[in-house]
């Protein structure tokens, strides 16, 4: 005799779990559109900088004290007096995305730390804005103004004794995320000043490029 209410029972059953199947693999699906979306997203958001290149235009930098710093393509400068060391570097944006610069760190060594990731709490923060457009050059800009602490005395003999030094620089893009470090060295050359080159990126909100 023929047990229709099992029978109907396993159909049901049965139904019940093809549906279950099909919603969780649409529900799969629409979670691997969403982060497609949204890393094209980030995609066209993602700044990077690098040193600019030799035939870039030059920049005129000011500080706030009205002092000022005058960089060539692909060059660094560094100047110190008796109250503060200057510094600034002619960078361009390689990135599809504004790059907004947040902070950065005086190397005295350019090997010093190369293979740790940065750490943030030892950053000084920018006293102005500075954005740098997608595709376009701009430049960096900092300043040690404490004569008092190690840092200025370890910049300063470095600096003098004519060393290769660095500067780790951090930027997001324009919606605070995707913070990167970039550490910029800085080579001495016969005539005085300094060429700008990178020796590495750090991903600090994401997946590093190694």
């Amino acid at each position: 005799m023929t047990d229709w209410v099992t029978i109907s029972s396993l159909a049901t059953a049965g139904g019940t779990l093809v549906l279950a199947a099909a919603t969780f693999a649409s529900v799969r699906s629409a979670n691997n559109a969403a982060r497609t979306a949204e890393r094209s997203l980030l995609a066209g958001l993602r700044p990077l900088l690098t040193s600019s290149r030799l035939e870039d235009a030059p920049v005129k930098v000011s500080f706030m004290d009205e002092h000022f710093l005058y960089l060539q393509g692909s060059r660094g400068a560094v100047e110190i007096s008796e109250e503060a060391i200057y510094l600034g570097i002619s960078v361009r944006n390689i990135g599809s995305g504004v790059a907004v610069m947040h902070g950065w760190r005086f190397h005295p060594n350019a090997s010093e730390g190369i293979n740790v990731s940065p750490d943030l709490d030892a950053f000084h923060r920018l006293t102005r804005d500075i954005f740098v457009g997608p595709g376009d050059t701009g430049f960096w800009q900092g300043a040690l103004r404490d004569p008092g602490e190690p840092e200025f005395a370890a910049a300063t003999e470095a600096i003098r004794a004519r060393t290769r030094v660095a500067v780790d620089v951090l930027y997001g893009d324009f919606e605070g995320g995707q913070r990167t470090v970039t550490r910029f060295g800085l080579y001495p050359r016969d005539d005085g000043g300094y060429l700008a080159t990178v020796a590495r990126h750090w991903s600090i909100d994401g997946a590093g490029p190694r």
